[in-house]
């Protein structure tokens, strides 16, 4: 799953997990900084779907917009896993 929580702060123009703190705060919700913080800092081992929903309602977004999903491995496993010479002609 990928985190994009400050791909989509970045388009509320929110800079800073001080500025997101913010806007959390604003739309009612109050977690403490330090929470916000380690959310900003990369991707969290687990966000209940209460804190989701105000995440979303602070930057006015979706659920979808903040977690991406993606194949286990990323690409660099898709390409690994892929035959050296796919789509080449046989020779038969």
């Amino acid at each position: 799953m990928r985190w994009n929580l400050r791909w989509v702060a970045a388009n509320a123009d929110i800079w800073r997990p001080a500025d997101l703190h913010a806007a959390c705060r604003a739309v009612g919700y109050s977690p403490s900084l330090g929470k916000v913080a380690s959310w900003w800092n990369g991707p969290p081992t687990a966000v209940r779907l209460d804190e989701l929903d105000m995440i979303c309602a602070a930057l006015g977004c979706r659920v979808a917009d903040l977690l991406e999903s993606e194949p286990p491995g990323g690409a660099e496993s898709r390409a690994a896993a892929a035959p050296p010479d796919a789509g080449a002609p046989t020779s038969d």
